[in-house]
């Protein structure tokens, strides 16, 4: 499993990951809403979440998404390793997540809560 460099926008991330259950899963947008950081600093951080293996994804089916009337999402889960990892990670760096969560919520606050018409 690969390390990756824990710079304050990959816990956030990594933050709103573990904020869910083992087997729940976030699309997109709900995680630059949890984390607070605009969708340009989210993904490739989930590209490299994913590229060590600690991630997987996958797209919602676009039978179900147009039963819903709306786009398939790309939906993320934490493996289980990668959980481990992330929570050592998290650990290691004295983290607590609601502290850098909130901190970046307040400082940089994402389009998606800045414009509340932006649909999920």
């Amino acid at each position: 499993m690969q390390r990756l460099r824990m710079t304050l926008q990959t816990q956030a991330v990594i933050g709103a990951l573990l904020d869910q259950g083992p087997d729940e899963e976030l699309y997109g947008l709900e995680i630059v809403k949890a984390s607070g950081l605009p969708p340009g600093t989210i993904y490739p951080i989930l590209v490299r979440l994913r590229a060590a293996g600690w991630i997987h994804d996958r797209w919602e089916s676009s039978e179900e998404a147009q039963q819903r009337g709306r786009p398939p999402r790309h939906y993320y889960h934490l493996t289980t390793e990668g959980r481990a990892q992330a929570s050592h990670a998290v650990d290691s760096v004295g983290g607590d997540r609601s502290t850098f969560t909130g901190f970046l919520a307040r400082h940089f606050p994402t389009r998606a809560t800045e414009n509340p018409e932006v649909q999920e």
